[in-house]
């Protein structure tokens, strides 16, 4: 039989003190047949010796000094609460952050009719007798440094039932490939962003495709910046597959306001369908309530997968290229006298011109002009001739590289002298090409 021998340390002057464990069931140690020290905190410990369960609190009590070599091959469906990352673009909604703003960085009494006013690619679609302030402002959460404002100046406490305001922005069919609607393999999409108000309120955030399928989710707003993470579910009906193409594939709703034709059934569903309209907005309050009532944004997210990531902060000079594609100015609001495009006399009153755009619009463009009239809109700087214009011009030859424009209204032109067409000295509204969706 083998003995066990308790030896002193010559040197040191603790103590070892064993203790027996508080049970009432015999325990036995065996120690394995080598020399050497058992354990102490350099210690390796062989991985084939690493079976079981490790308990929470040891890990927590882990250290990352502790944590050394590589990691052995792990299982995805066994590693639960770790964030995937992205490859590549993530965020499929343009000017998330509300960066740019060509056509104008404040519009007021908007309420009446739709349209772009204010900053890139968000769209107000609305009908409503309440009237509001649309702005970029500068109050936005750490990691940001601007937000789209709403400020209702006029209330609308009666609402009809066909009333309605949303902020919308249109994806293009070709951009949403990666959520593989209409397929077995269709992806979960995770909607995020941050919102703030005066008050405590419930708005609703709605995901629309181009065939009118749709699914919506109520969210709260209170005083603070908050963020909201909203995942719909994947749409595997053969009804949402799109055609890959520069038409609208996916709209995002963010609606503040809905009658009673919008918000008077009896619950939002919770499966992608062609809803009934009564049910699409359920639970809403009502943005136009009082003139009191704000509403900031930002950080709006659209990713593919049923996590809210980090939003994906892309260069400004990237997101200006990106809301080119659907607006594009060379003369910016509040800006006078800037260059339009070259342009060449055919006769004394009349002159033509092409625009290049700098990156590919969406498809051919139209003219969205917004220019004050004053004493004059546009200059013609013909050598050391000047000629003013109010007319706009007319276009045509237009694609998505490149337009011509037909100039009238100018006098003492010389037939085949050249030059350069500016915007006037007003210094109001804006110039631009419009390939919205």
């Amino acid at each position: 039989m083998s003995d066990i021998k308790i030896q002193p340390s010559a040197t040191g002057s603790g103590t070892v003190t064993i203790t027996a464990p508080t049970t009432n069931t015999a325990r036995v140690i065996t120690l394995p047949d080598s020399a050497g020290t058992l354990l102490d905190e350099n210690s390796s410990v062989p991985s084939a010796n690493l079976t079981g369960t490790v308990v929470d609190a040891r890990i927590s009590a882990l250290t990352a000094s502790k944590l050394t070599g590589d990691l052995p091959a792990i299982s995805g469906v066994n590693v639960t609460n770790v964030h995937a990352v992205n490859s590549g673009r993530k965020n499929l909604i343009i000017n998330g952050g509300f960066d740019v703003a060509q056509r104008a960085t404040s519009a007021t009494g908007l309420g009446s009719a739709s349209g772009y006013f204010t900053l890139d690619r968000w769209n107000v679609t609305t009908s409503t007798t309440g009237r509001f302030t649309m702005s970029q402002s500068t109050d936005a959460p750490i990691g940001f440094s601007k937000s789209m404002k709403l400020d209702c100046t006029t209330a609308d406490t009666s609402i009809a039932a066909g009333e309605y305001s949303i902020l919308t922005q249109a994806i293009e069919a070709q951009n949403i490939q990666g959520m593989a609607r209409g397929t077995s393999g269709a992806k979960e999409v995770t909607v995020s962003f941050y919102v703030k108000g005066n008050a405590s309120t419930t708005y609703v955030c709605e995901l629309q495709d181009g065939g009118g399928r749709e699914l919506s989710k109520t969210f709260n707003v209170t005083t603070a910046w908050e963020k909201v993470e909203l995942t719909f579910p994947a749409d595997t009906n053969a009804a949402a597959a799109p055609t890959y193409d520069n038409t609208p594939g996916i709209y995002l709703y963010i609606w503040v306001q809905s009658g009673s034709t919008f918000s008077g059934g009896s619950a939002i569903p919770t499966s992608w369908a062609n809803q009934s309209n009564a049910n699409r907005c359920v639970g809403i309050d009502n943005f136009f309530s009082s003139t009191s009532n704000e509403l900031y944004i930002t950080g709006v997210q659209l990713e593919v997968g049923s996590v809210a990531t980090n939003f994906e902060h892309r260069s400004f000079g990237e997101e200006l290229a990106l809301c080119q594609r659907y607006f594009y100015t060379p003369a910016p609001h509040t800006s006078t006298h800037k260059y339009i495009g070259p342009g060449l006399a055919t006769n004394s009153t009349s002159a033509f011109g092409v625009v290049t755009f700098p990156v590919t619009m969406r498809a051919a463009p139209t003219l969205d002009i917004t220019l004050s009239t004053g004493s004059y809109r546009y200059r013609a700087n013909f050598g050391s001739y000047n000629a003013n214009s109010n007319t706009n011009p007319t276009t045509d030859n237009a694609c998505t590289h490149s337009i011509r424009l037909n100039w009238t209204g100018f006098s003492g032109f010389t037939t085949n002298n050249g030059g350069w067409i500016t915007n006037g000295a007003n210094g109001g509204g804006y110039f631009g090409f419009k390939a919205e969706l």
